[in-house]
């Protein structure tokens, strides 16, 4: 299915429908960002930010949240 027929689909949903998609769709992104997430700290690809972070915050280049 093409992004254009996603589309027209979408726009043809009632109010209701249109709700429950956008209820489905928002926490399949949530899933989706988690689990490219946790593959980026699988492979390591975010330990030179958190040596970053780890220097920021020993240089008192951090702010309390």
């Amino acid at each position: 299915m093409s992004v254009q027929e996603l589309e027209a689909a979408v726009s043809q949903l009632d109010p209701e429908e249109l709700a429950r998609f956008a209820k489905w769709f928002e926490e399949y992104q949530a899933d989706e960002w988690d689990r490219q997430f946790e593959a980026d700290v699988a492979a390591g690809r975010l330990e030179a930010l958190g040596r970053q972070a780890d220097e920021d915050f020993e240089a008192g280049r951090a702010t309390a949240l």
